[in-house]
């Protein structure tokens, strides 16, 4: 019988909770790889999303023992992941309050087909948003939280999650348009 994800976890788990240096280093090459990419939608580039990483596992052996078995351990770790990018941003730069504007102003009749759009397209894209555009787009598009959780989680209020994921949409809606503009203009010529 073949080993799962879980499995492997389960087994690693309690010798991790011992301050076993060898159960943490195989339950970080276990885990950094699928964490390495939650960081990297929250990050600006490599580098940061390693920072992240790090940080994000050392805060998951330092508190493993309140896991409390609800949910997969990887979901767990995930968790601890998104909060590390959060407090990552929090400490990098505070967020700049901007107008509230109703989500009839970003509705700029562009039409777009995301089937021609590739996911490593699509991150790069997410990757140059402004940070605070980014985080929320993040946490609301792929990490389910809502704006009321947004708003608690940065200190903001849940118009302005609401307002900088409208922009955020708008920006990523206007990038994908341009490539595909550019995509048929090359196909054309």
């Amino acid at each position: 019988m073949i080993a799962t994800i879980d499995d492997r976890l389960n087994d690693l788990w309690e010798g991790c909770l011992n301050n076993n240096r060898k159960q943490q280093e195989a339950l970080y090459k276990l885990l950094a790889p699928k964490m390495m990419s939650v960081c990297m939608r929250y990050a600006k580039d490599k580098d940061t999303a390693q920072d992240i990483l790090q940080d994000g596992f050392m805060k998951v052996f330092k508190n493993m023992q309140y896991y409390r078995g609800e949910g997969s351990r990887e979901g767990w770790v995930r968790r601890i992941m998104v909060h590390s990018a959060i407090n990552h941003y929090r400490k990098a730069k505070k967020m700049v309050l901007v107008d509230d504007f109703s989500e009839t102003t970003l509705n700029n009749g562009y039409g777009y087909n995301g089937h021609t759009l590739d996911t490593n397209d699509l991150l790069k894209m997410v990757q140059q948003l402004p940070d605070n555009y980014r985080s929320i787009f993040n946490m609301y598009a792929i990490d389910g939280y809502t704006h009321k959780e947004i708003g608690n989680n940065l200190n903001i209020s849940e118009i302005l999650s609401r307002t900088n994921l409208n922009r955020a949409r708008a920006i990523l809606k206007n990038q994908i348009s341009k490539m595909e503009m550019r995509d048929q203009y090359c196909m054309a010529g």
